[in-house]
């Protein structure tokens, strides 16, 4: 036989045991709501960061495959002229004859370091060149211009300081140059 007490206990328990009022769940939903939206305001901010840091790296690495070309060139050449992707583009490589002036595209300081002037227009001529990307399906254009101070001695050239810049053109967004500076002896 069952005791009655027991009984009576079980039902004074669960009058005791209390769940959540609809108070707390509104509680509940509306902080949860506020940490859903804070984390998607994140993901268009790591979109287009992504995107920026995307073309800063393209920009980079075209940039740094013709401060190459540049460098590879004898010290004693004035020109030469260049064939990317069945585009062709004439280099000028300073000029001895103007020794220990920056020649060729417009330059400002910028933090105790010169960099290459995109503000002006139009570049000047075979100091800078328009490479239109034919691998890329957005059409990218990189605008690309540098400067060069030639060092001479006895009038031979001895050193060469390239100023290079690029930058990606067009499309919807304002896009940051890159510069690179290097000098070249031999």
């Amino acid at each position: 036989m069952k005791n009655p007490h027991s009984r009576e206990k079980r039902r004074g328990a669960r009058r005791n045991q209390r769940g959540f009022t609809l108070t707390e769940v509104l509680i509940a939903i509306f902080i949860l709501l506020v940490g859903i939206v804070a984390v998607a305001q994140l993901v268009p901010a790591s979109i287009g960061s992504n995107s920026v840091n995307r073309n800063d790296s393209s920009a980079l690495v075209f940039a740094q495959r013709q401060m190459d070309q540049f460098l590879n060139q004898p010290l004693a050449y004035t020109a030469f002229i260049q064939t990317i992707d069945s585009q062709t583009f004439t280099c000028n490589l300073g000029d001895p004859t103007q020794p220990n002036q920056l020649i060729g595209s417009d330059h400002v300081l910028f933090y105790n370091q010169l960099v290459i002037d995109f503000s002006q227009s139009p570049p000047v001529a075979n100091y800078s060149f328009l490479y239109h990307d034919p691998n890329d399906p957005a059409e990218v254009v990189y605008d690309v211009r540098w400067a060069v101070y030639t060092t001479t001695n006895g009038g031979a050239v001895t050193s060469k300081r390239f100023i290079l810049g690029a930058r990606k053109k067009g499309g919807n967004g304002i896009y940051n140059p890159v510069t690179l500076d290097t000098i070249l002896y031999k």
